[in-house]
């Protein structure tokens, strides 16, 4: 599965997204993961998943097969909006912002203190699953149902053979090295998520399915994501990127090493036109020195940010993410049926779905719990790797809260580095492009290194680095950082004196 957000190959040549399962196609299609991204909610023993999936392939019925530990039902899972996994991934996503020098001989007004609150021919659908003798493979179908444009099968196996080669008589073709990879599933008794997808449902374009996010949930004591069957559909390396919401709580990974990107690095200013590139070589250099490091990018809480790429979410989003079945069902979502779909154009089927959707967010009933929609933490996790570097599913722990990548000082004159513990969880991945005071000084005591917007007024929004699995790699990071980079022992271009002091808005 690849919990939490992910973007695959869209050629040979580039870099896919990790997915934590792995898709199947109908007849001889060879098929690739090409972008999938993956939100999961966690509070106590419950995990909601949701799970967006692009695919680049012909235009023909394809699965995807995803490991769970208990028998989904119908009431367990859903379609979702796209919009919500954009906006969870622009939010987290290492920003570029700008700062210009203030006029040194600007003299701000006094502070008031204030207190704060807190098209073509459809081909012919394959086989339903229990149309092969499942029995005959050691295979059993433990619950099917439809969910929007997805056919869904849950299987449990006795034995990974037997399973490989139900879903290969099965007219699902299975990539080559998949026996091995089911078994260990299989003996820990889990089960096996089929989403098929009925091709006549579904609008291609340019060779890509558009289909709806799915969402399901389970209770579990352990809290993993099984990434090891998306290496089947692996051509070079994967970039996963796991978004993990809990209640007061950040996340990293139990059974790998843990780094922090570097953060609060000052850039040339070319860079703005490069900083993909720059953050991929920031990242790769970063698990050079750790090999096999997950990477925590970001943790904030939900409902704020500082700057903001895109407003944080609110409670619409987490309810859609799973809130409302987080809490032992203590929100109530409205559920609307559309009457002959089949009879209205895809475009006005569209739009229907846009106003059920603000329909739903609009008409929400809270029971009695009263925790709400607040105090939520945003974990990014980011790790890239290939068939030969990752031995083993990816298992999360509750990590303490840090801090990082803020326009923050110590010792009154030095921007923050690193991450470091905090009292709540503040850390991003922030890189700056700033602009010394170029116009005349005409005063006595000049005050340098303050920073704040351009000399017209306004803005511009941090640019968010996304898709950087898609990055040139391979480029010298010297070159784009004017700052050190003390983690990594580079030295940068240059070092200005007084800089950066703090950060002043006129």
């Amino acid at each position: 599965m690849r919990m939490l957000t992910a973007v695959v190959t869209m050629t040979s040549a580039l870099s896919a997204h990790a997915f934590c399962g792995f898709y199947v196609a109908g007849g001889g299609a060879e098929l690739f993961n090409n972008a999938t991204q993956v939100v999961l909610m966690r509070s106590g023993t419950r995990t909601v998943l949701s799970m967006q999936n692009n695919y680049q392939g012909p235009a023909e019925d394809f699965a995807m097969v995803v490991p769970v530990p208990v028998v989904l039902q119908k009431e367990n899972v859903k379609t979702l909006s796209k919009a919500v996994f954009t906006k969870v991934d622009t939010l987290s996503a290492p920003r570029l912002v700008e700062y210009w020098e203030q006029d040194p001989c600007y003299v701000p007004p006094p502070v008031k203190r204030m207190m704060m609150k807190s098209a073509g021919a459809v081909p012919p659908p394959m086989p339903m699953a229990d149309e092969a003798k499942a029995a005959d493979y050691g295979v059993k179908i433990e619950a099917k149902f439809d969910v929007g444009e997805y056919e869904i099968v849950i299987l449990s196996a006795k034995d990974a053979l037997g399973l490989e080669r139900y879903l290969r008589d099965s007219r699902y073709k299975i990539p080559d090295g998949a026996e091995p990879l089911f078994r260990p599933y299989i003996q820990q008794g889990m089960k096996f998520f089929v989403a098929r997808v009925n091709a006549k449902k579904v609008t291609f374009e340019k060779g890509m399915a558009k289909l709806s996010p799915l969402r399901f949930h389970y209770d579990s004591e352990r809290f993993e994501l099984p990434v090891r069957l998306g290496l089947i559909n692996a051509k070079d390396k994967q970039d996963l990127i796991v978004h993990v919401l809990a209640r007061g709580q950040r996340y990293e990974a139990a059974n790998y090493p843990n780094v922090t990107i570097p953060t609060n690095i000052d850039l040339v200013p070319s860079t703005k036109n490069e900083f993909g590139p720059f953050y991929a070589s920031l990242y790769d250099k970063t698990v050079a020195k750790a090999p096999k490091a997950v990477v925590t990018e970001y943790a904030w809480d939900s409902s704020t940010c500082d700057p903001c790429p895109t407003p944080a979410l609110d409670e619409g989003d987490l309810l859609t993410l799973g809130l409302d079945v987080l809490d032992g069902a203590n929100w109530v979502v409205p559920e609307i049926e559309v009457t002959n779909a089949d009879k209205l154009d895809p475009q006005d089927l569209a739009t229907v779905k846009s106003y059920i959707d603000q329909a739903q967010n609009q008409v929400r009933y809270r029971h009695s719990n009263g925790r709400g929609a607040w105090g939520f933490v945003l974990t990014r996790l980011h790790a890239r790797y290939d068939k030969s570097s990752l031995g083993e599913d990816l298992v999360f722990k509750a990590a303490p809260p840090i801090a990082g990548g803020r326009e923050f000082l110590t010792n009154g004159t030095t921007l923050e580095q690193g991450a470091v513990a905090y009292g709540s969880n503040q850390f991003q991945g922030r890189y700056a492009i700033r602009y010394p005071w170029t116009g005349p000084i005409a005063c006595t005591n000049p005050v340098r290194g303050r920073w704040g917007g351009p000399p017209g007024g306004g803005r511009p929004p941090p640019l968010a680095a996304q898709d950087t699995a898609f990055a040139p790699r391979g480029k010298d990071l010297g070159t784009f950082t004017e700052s050190p980079v003390s983690e990594l022992g580079v030295s940068g271009k240059k070092q200005r004196a007084g800089q950066p002091v703090n950060l002043v808005s006129k």
